[in-house]
């Protein structure tokens, strides 16, 4: 998995970015990602920030990248709909 936190000044880059985001994984928090991680789905990301975003980043803005391995995402203690998005669903017809 990878979270990817970030924070802008500007509203467009901000509004860009989140949209950006959203082709890869789904919004934890307004300014907070999770992602499916893959050595290739890493490599795009980081690869558009550089093209496209790297010059619209800030001194004041933010980007901040984790990579949680698969033994650490087995110790993150989730509530709320958080809990539900890592359960198997079973549905009965």
């Amino acid at each position: 998995m990878i979270i990817i936190c970030y924070d802008f000044s500007n509203d467009k880059v901000r509004t860009q970015f989140s949209t950006f985001l959203k082709k890869y994984g789904h919004a934890v928090q307004y300014s907070v990602y999770a992602i499916s991680n893959s050595k290739r789905v890493l490599k795009n990301i980081l690869a558009e920030i550089e093209c496209t975003y790297k010059k619209k980043i800030k001194n004041t803005d933010h980007v901040l990248i984790f990579q949680v391995c698969e033994q650490c995402q087995k110790k993150i203690i989730r509530f709320g709909r958080a809990s539900h998005e890592v359960e198997d669903i079973i549905y009965f017809e």
